[in-house]
C-alpha cells in the first residue's frame, strides 16, 4: 500500500508540476485529463506489446489503494470539513432556506429522472440493466462534487450569496445523495449496512436516522470542537484538537450508522460561525492556512486518482452509446431539478436570472460518484454503470469545468449584488 500510494503522489505531484508549468488549467481539471491521457497512453503501449503488461501492473497498484475506501472511508471527511470551514456559516445561515431546498429537492428529483431515464437508455442499447440499479445509477451521480466545485469558485469573483448558494447547496447534497444511494442500495439488497428485504417505511426511516442523525451528530462535534479551541491558543494543539473531530467523529457516525458526510459538513460550519472566538488572530490564520492546504493537496490527488482510474475501466461500444447519451439526461435532469425548486425561493430571496444556469451547468461530479459506482458489488450491471459513470464525471470536469467561468462571470455581472 506505501508503495502504491508513493506512486500516486509521484504521479500526481508531475501531473500538477506540468499542468502549472506549461498548461495552465484549473488544477483539478488539468490532472483529472492529464491522468486519464496518461492511462489511455499505458493502455495502448500494452495492446502494442511494446511495455508488455504495464497496464496490469499500473491497474494493481490501483486496486491496492482501493478507489472507494480512499474517497468514502479516507480524505471525504477531511474535504468536506475544509469546505465547510472555509465558508461564512452566518451567510451561509442567512440562505438556510434556499441551501437545503435545494440539497433535499433537487437531489430527490435528479435522482428519479435520471434513474427511470437511464433504466430505458440500457435497455434501448441492449444493456439489460433493471429498474432498482438505474435508480442506483440515478442516486450516486445526482450529486454535484463539493470539492471540484469549491476549487472553481475561488478561481473567480462571485457575488458571495451566489458563492454560498453553490458551494452550500453542494456540500449538504454530497450527505444526502449517499444516504439515498444507501437507501436504494438495501432495497436492491446490493449489500452495504442495510442489504435485505426493505420496505417504504425501512427506507424512510433509514433516511430520516442517516441525515437528521448526521446533521444532530455533526452539530454536537462542532459544540465540542468549540468548546475546546475556544480555551486554548496554540495552533498545533488546535489542528490536533480538529484533526481529531474530524477523524473521530468520521468514525464515530461510521459506527452509528448515520451520515458521515452531513456530520463533516454540520461540524465545520459551527466552528466557522464562531472562528473570532475560537481562534486568536495569530493561531487563526496558521489553522484555516493548515486546512486550506491540505484540503488543495488531497483535493489535487483525488482527481488525478480518477484520471489514472480509467487504467480500471473496459467498455464496449453499447457502454459507450449509452454513455453519451446519458451525458445529456444528467445535464437536462440537473437543469429541472434545479429550477423547480429554485422556483420556491427565488422571488423570495431575489437570486439573479443566471442562477439556475450556472447551478445547472457548475454541477460538476467527481470522486465520490466513482468511489459509489466502485462500492457496487460484483454483477452483470456493474461494469455499466461504473463505465457511464466515468464518462460522465469526465465529462463534466473536462467540458463543463473549463467553460464555467465565463458563465461565472456573465452571472456576476447579472447579479444585483455585482
Amino acid at each position: 500500500m506505501l508503495t502504491a500510494f508513493a506512486t500516486l503522489l509521484c504521479v500526481t505531484a508531475l501531473l500538477a508540476y506540468l499542468n502549472e508549468r506549461f498548461v495552465h488549467f484549473p488544477t483539478t481539471v488539468g490532472v483529472t485529463l492529464s491522468g486519464a491521457l496518461a492511462s489511455i497512453v499505458l493502455i495502448a503501449l500494452d495492446a502494442l506489446g511494446l511495455i508488455p503488461g504495464v497496464r496490469g501492473w499500473a491497474a494493481e497498484l490501483l486496486k491496492t489503494l482501493n478507489f472507494t475506501n480512499f474517497v468514502l472511508n479516507g480524505i471525504l471527511a477531511v474535504l468536506l470539513f475544509a469546505g465547510a470551514l472555509s465558508l461564512d456559516a452566518r451567510q451561509l445561515l442567512r440562505q438556510r432556506g434556499s441551501i437545503l431546498t435545494l440539497a433535499f429537492l433537487s437531489t430527490l428529483i435528479s435522482t428519479f429522472l435520471i434513474g427511470f431515464a437511464a433504466y430505458f437508455v440500457f435497455r434501448w442499447v441492449g444493456l439489460d440493466v433493471p429498474l432498482i440499479w438505474a435508480l442506483l445509477f440515478g442516486a450516486l451521480i445526482s450529486p454535484t462534487d463539493p470539492v471540484a466545485v469549491l476549487d472553481l469558485l475561488k478561481r473567480a469573483r462571485v457575488p458571495a450569496r451566489i458563492e454560498t448558494l453553490i458551494a452550500g447547496e453542494s456540500l449538504f447534497n454530497d450527505g444526502v445523495g449517499v444516504v439515498i444511494f444507501l437507501a436504494l442500495a438495501g432495497i436492491a439488497g446490493s449489500g452495504g449496512r442495510h442489504d435485505g428485504d426493505v420496505g417504504a417505511l425501512d427506507v424512510l426511516v433509514l433516511f430520516l436516522r442517516e441525515a437528521g442523525g448526521g446533521l444532530l451528530f455533526g452539530a454536537v462535534l462542532g459544540m465540542t470542537g468549540y468548546r475546546l479551541l475556544r480555551s486554548i491558543h496554540q495552533h498545533a494543539v488546535e489542528i490536533l484538537v480538529t484533526l481529531a473531530v474530524v477523524v473521530g467523529g468520521y468514525v464515530a457516525a461510521a459506527a452509528l450508522e448515520i451520515s458521515g458526510p452531513l456530520a463533516m459538513v454540520v461540524a465545520g460550519l459551527v466552528i466557522s460561525a464562531n472562528r473570532q472566538e475560537v481562534f486568536g488572530e495569530e493561531t487563526g490564520e496558521l489553522v484555516e492556512s493548515f486546512w486550506e492546504t491540505t484540503e488543495q493537496v488531497l483535493n489535487i490527488l483525488l482527481f488525478a486518482f480518477i484520471g489514472l482510474d480509467v487504467l480500471l475501466t473496459r467498455t464496449t461500444g453499447a457502454q459507450l452509446i449509452a454513455s453519451a447519451v446519458l451525458i445529456v439526461v444528467a445535464l437536462a435532469a440537473r437543469w429541472i431539478s434545479v429550477a423547480l425548486p429554485f422556483a420556491l425561493v427565488r422571488a423570495r430571496e431575489g437570486y439573479g436570472a443566471y442562477t439556475v444556469r450556472l447551478l445547472t451547468w457548475g454541477g460538476l461530479r467527481g470522486g465520490i460518484a466513482i468511489s459509489l459506482a466502485l462500492s457496487l458489488p460484483a454483477s452483470p450491471y456493474r461494469t455499466h454503470i461504473v463505465t457511464v459513470t466515468y464518462a460522465i464525471v469526465l465529462f463534466t470536469i473536462a467540458v463543463q469545468g473549463l467553460t464555467i467561468l465565463p458563465l461565472v462571470r456573465r452571472a456576476a455581472a447579472a447579479s444585483p449584488d455585482a
